[in-house]
Parts: C-alpha cells; sequence; structure tokens
C-alpha cells in the first residue's frame, strides 16, 4: 500500500516478472498489427506539425492524444527587440497547419506586444520566473493554453528551466528548440 514516503517502485508481491513478460508480449504483439494507413497518417500529421516522426510517435505514445498545440519560449523562437519572431523560424511556423502556437516571453519582452507583433500567436504570456514555485508556474501555464488540454501541447525550449515546464504542468513534452527548427 502506498504511503508517505513510497517511491512506487516496484511491487515486491509475487508474480511481477510474470506480468512484465505478459505486458512486454502484449505490446510486441500489438505493434506489428498498426495498419500501414494509420501509420503514414501519423508520418503525415508528424510532418504538419514540424516534428520528427521519432518524437511525434514518442510523445503519441505516452498520451494517446494527438499533439494540438506548441507552446514556445521567447529563447526558441528568438524575438527581436521589436519582439517579432525571427524571420526563419516565423517563416516555418506559418507554413505549418492544425496547430495552434502558444508562446512564454522572458523580459524584456512584453507578452501583449509579442501577440500582436506576431498574428500567428494564439495567445502569449510572460515566462515563470526563477523565483516562482511549480505551483504559480503551472497556473500561469494553465490559464495561458486555456481550454486547449494540457497532454497535447509540446513545449519548444532552449534551457532547463523551460523543459521544467512541461513536467510542471503536465504537458506532453519538451522538445528542444535546436532540434525543432533544423
Amino acid at each position: 500500500m502506498s504511503g508517505l514516503g513510497h517511491n512506487n517502485g516496484p511491487t515486491m508481491e509475487r508474480g511481477g516478472s510474470w506480468r512484465r513478460y505478459t505486458w512486454t508480449r502484449a505490446r510486441a504483439e500489438l505493434l506489428p498489427t498498426l495498419p500501414i494507413e494509420v501509420a503514414r497518417r501519423r508520418v503525415r500529421r508528424a510532418q504538419e506539425l514540424g516534428i520528427d516522426y521519432k518524437s511525434y510517435a514518442g510523445i503519441r505514445a505516452a498520451t494517446g492524444r494527438d499533439i494540438v498545440a506548441l507552446l514556445f519560449s521567447s529563447n526558441a523562437l528568438r524575438l527581436l527587440r521589436d519582439s517579432r519572431i525571427d524571420a526563419a523560424r516565423s517563416d516555418r511556423l506559418a507554413s505549418l497547419r492544425q496547430v495552434d502556437f502558444l508562446a512564454l516571453v522572458h523580459p524584456p519582452h512584453d507578452p501583449a506586444r509579442t501577440a500582436s507583433a506576431n498574428p500567428i500567436l494564439l495567445a502569449a504570456d510572460r515566462a515563470p520566473g526563477l523565483i516562482e514555485t511549480w505551483s504559480e508556474t503551472r497556473r500561469r501555464i494553465h490559464a495561458l493554453k486555456g481550454g486547449i488540454p494540457a497532454d497535447g501541447i509540446v513545449v519548444i525550449g532552449e534551457t532547463h528551466l523551460e523543459r521544467g515546464w512541461s513536467e510542471t504542468a503536465r504537458l506532453a513534452g519538451y522538445i528542444a528548440a535546436d532540434r525543432y527548427f533544423l
């Protein structure tokens, strides 16, 4: 029974190795039966999102949901002085389909100015600071996302702090900006 201090490690009950074996076998039997049409559709969806297939498939398998929004940090967008997104990155985002774009911007950028300078963004807010707690960070991200399901949002960032946004708000995942903007 889990209680205070329990680390949710493996059960010490008998039959653990049998359960692991049956789970592994069931998963292995399931994967080859994925219809080719489904695989092709998922490859197309990964391309629509601008994400490599391996990352997309991993996120999709972990959440069971499609990615519907990308949350960028101002670092990942390479915001210029006038709060506009770097031209090459803006062009890349404009070519994507069926996905919403959100942004969390670090000072000195102003979220309202960033949103108005970049109509491609659905919404923008101030990025959580170093002194904010994880609970405050989670509240800020959930306020920004509105009605978008958390497990349908992937963070695109450049720092470990930004990676933490995904974990604390229970978002779908994190992709490093240099990997996303190849």
